[in-house]
């Protein structure tokens, strides 16, 4: 399948790709689809371990799929692919061209929910993981940072918006996405991963 058929836009940066569909066309309308998944899913608070000490995650997280995943010290069992979930899986992967066998779901309820900066980069992730990132509810900013450089990307992520950061990105970045000061309605993010 031809990555760039539906129109994406190559984001310009080194070290890696970034790959962006705006408005990607989903198997429900945005808000329906965040509406039920924010109602159906089983959100966890989960602590993880950081600089050896244990913090709960400033955000709300579920992990669906086909296999197990650890990060910052917290193992995540895997609950089953719901069929709204598998619907939006095969629309990713019919964009993206790529397979895709879990999903981690984040839910930030407002402006003080965050996700410290991080690489996606654990063994079971391969080499060179593809994530692809579907945003919806509130636009936020996607903050990516160059290990070396230190240069730093802002992106705004809006309502529909499927960002798929592949090639060596999570070797040489990080990203998350930073408490905003101004009252911001509620966010779902799901990150497609294939677990090896």
């Amino acid at each position: 399948m031809d990555l760039f058929a539906s129109g994406p836009e190559r984001l310009p940066v080194q070290d890696g790709e970034l790959i962006l569909w705006r408005a990607f066309a989903l198997p429900l309308p945005s808000a329906e689809l965040f509406a039920r998944l924010q109602a159906e899913t089983p959100w966890r608070a989960e602590s993880i371990l950081v600089f050896g000490r244990r913090h709960l995650q400033p955000r709300l997280t579920a992990w669906y799929g086909d296999a197990g995943y650890t990060y910052s010290g917290l193992a995540l069992a895997p609950q089953p692919w719901t069929p709204l979930l598998q619907a939006v899986r095969a629309s990713v992967e019919a964009a993206t061209g790529l397979a895709f066998n879990s999903v981690l779901l984040n839910y930030y309820r407002d402006q003080r929910d965050s996700m410290g900066m991080h690489s996606d980069d654990e063994p079971e992730l391969g080499p060179m993981p593809q994530i692809a990132s579907l945003s919806l509810g509130a636009t936020r900013s996607f903050v990516l940072r160059h290990k070396r450089s230190g240069q730093t990307l802002r992106l705004p992520l809006a309502d529909g918006d499927l960002l798929l950061m592949a090639g060596p990105l999570q070797q040489h970045w990080q990203h998350g996405i930073h408490k905003a000061t101004r009252a911001l309605g509620p966010r779902l993010n799901l990150t497609f991963r294939l677990i090896r």
